[in-house]
């Protein structure tokens, strides 16, 4: 019926090892490295992020007002109607 897709192709002069999933841990040093690591990567890319999304907030409710104010009527366009 063909091959399985572990053995899809054969490989020469190469030698690969492999792991048991139940030999493995699902989360060495999550704690010790994994927080650590997590608040270096926010920190370095905060100043990277945060400016672009600050301006398009700023572009977005400024554009939101004038939008609103546009649909307003003036009123003293209609002061001399009767």
């Amino acid at each position: 019926m063909g091959r399985h897709f572990g053995n899809l192709a054969k490989i020469r002069h190469q030698i690969t090892y492999s792991m048991s999933p139940f030999e493995q841990r699902a989360f060495p040093n999550y704690v010790s490295k994994g927080l650590a690591n997590v608040w270096r990567r926010v920190t370095w890319s905060f100043f990277r992020v945060a400016p672009p999304m600050v301006l398009m907030y700023m572009t977005y409710s400024w554009g939101n007002e004038v939008y609103e104010q546009g649909k307003k009527k003036n009123p003293a366009n209609y002061e001399n109607d009767e």
